[in-house]
């Protein structure tokens, strides 16, 4: 596919889309892990500083002090992340081992009596920690005062579960992108393929296999099939128009030419010889180039599902050139199959063939063959004579417009040339 391919463009943009999509539900998922991380790691802490309150007891002495501190074994190891303090109002501090000599500064809070808030402070070492504290006023029985208890974890370990998610999750998008790619590429070949009709409809119509679209593509696509219709409709209509002038012109100019060949005639008959032979060439010059201007505009406005019968043309031609003087003298062989068709308007194939033929029988010494055969989906038409024939590097000259190489009589040197038009184009 090119750059400027729609299938590419269509491709590219739902790849696009696609990745970007997966992208944001990516980044959607991943936070909302995290969320739900955090909420539990929460309530995992409150679960702990329950443990932690209801151990609270006073010594004889009137300290306090944790009865039972909580099971985890975190709490024993130094700097391990996971911490418990309870502080008084007095400024006393009791905190878990795995503070070691360090201690959580909470931020000034006002807490109700057993409220429980959330922070992220700084902890040993610079790590992150989530907090979760409440503040416990101690019944008299134990002496009475306010207490603020926090348990704190090291945030690094919902970054890293965060992480190991994403890590995870990673792949299975990957797998999702490449199948909604996938699906993609399969949605556009689906959605492309009446252009791919219309593009055959096209060369069906240009190769004269059908005449319209019709109405078999979709709804989207049948306005446009609709307006090239339409559009055909009027091309044909013009072509009838051109045809009609150009065969209203050959009507009028060939009439004046045949009275000057009868003109010529009388002249050659009163004497005039040499004013009659200038008058001949001029008019059969004139002649000549009529009859290429018109066969250039008749194919100009030919149908493109044009067919000709290549017998019944070639029976045509030769009826005409066997009743000339040079014809007459010659032997023909002619070998044309039954059915023989040829995507060719017949004027035009006439035309060829009648120009090919007239040159054979003036140069010919006894005996012109014409043979048409099958070349694959071509038909081949062959026209030989047994005259000197055209040497290859006059060839060119030939069929130059205007190119003569018999250096007189009344040929005006278009034949070949006509006969090189027809065959270019059709």
């Amino acid at each position: 596919m090119s750059r400027g391919s729609l299938r590419l463009r269509l491709l590219i943009a739902g790849a696009v889309s696609i990745v970007a999509a997966l992208a944001l539900s990516a980044a959607g998922l991943v936070l909302l892990f995290e969320r739900h991380v955090e909420r539990r790691v929460e309530a995992e802490l409150g679960i702990h500083l329950d443990q932690i309150v209801a151990g609270i007891q006073r010594a004889p002495d009137g300290a306090v002090l944790i009865s039972k501190a909580p099971g985890d074994p975190r709490f024993a190891a130094p700097l391990s992340g996971l911490y418990w303090q309870v502080a008084t109002v007095e400024g006393a501090i009791l905190g878990s081992r795995s503070l070691w000599d360090a201690r959580l500064d909470l931020p000034p809070d006002d807490l109700a009596d057993g409220a429980i808030h959330r922070h992220r402070i700084a902890g040993p070492g610079g790590a992150e920690l989530i907090v979760v504290e409440r503040s416990v006023r101690l019944p008299s029985r134990l002496g009475g005062g306010t207490l603020r208890a926090a348990v704190a974890l090291d945030a690094a370990d919902v970054a890293a579960a965060t992480r190991a998610f994403a890590v995870d999750l990673l792949p299975y998008l990957a797998l999702i992108a490449a199948l909604l790619i996938a699906a993609a590429y399969a949605q556009v070949a689906v959605g492309l393929r009446p252009l791919a009709a219309v593009l055959g409809q096209l060369a069906s119509i240009r190769t004269g296999r059908v005449r319209r679209f019709g109405r078999a593509f979709p709804d989207e696509v049948q306005p446009l099939a609709a307006e090239v219709d339409a559009l055909l409709d009027a091309r044909d209509a013009q072509l009838e128009k051109a045809r009609a002038r150009a065969a209203d012109l050959a009507h009028g100019l060939r009439t004046p030419l045949q009275v000057l060949m009868g003109d010529v005639a009388r002249l050659r008959e009163s004497g005039d010889v040499e004013i009659a032979a200038e008058i001949e060439q001029v008019t059969t010059a004139m002649r000549r180039h009529v009859d290429r201007e018109l066969a250039r505009a008749r194919m100009a406005a030919a149908r493109p599902d044009a067919r000709a019968a290549v017998a019944t043309v070639v029976d045509q031609v030769l009826a005409v050139v066997r009743r000339t003087p040079a014809g007459a003298a010659l032997e023909w062989s002619v070998d044309v199959p039954e059915g023989s068709v040829a995507r060719i308007d017949p004027d035009d194939l006439a035309e060829a063939i009648g120009n090919l033929v007239e040159n054979a029988a003036r140069h010919a010494q006894s005996t012109v063959s014409l043979r048409v055969r099958r070349d694959g989906a071509d038909v081949v038409v062959t026209i030989t004579d047994d005259g000197p024939g055209i040497p290859l590097y006059r060839l060119k000259h030939a069929l130059r417009r205007g190119g003569r190489l018999d250096g007189g009589g009344g040929a005006a040197g278009l034949g070949l040339a006509i006969v090189r038009d027809v065959a270019e184009a059709w």
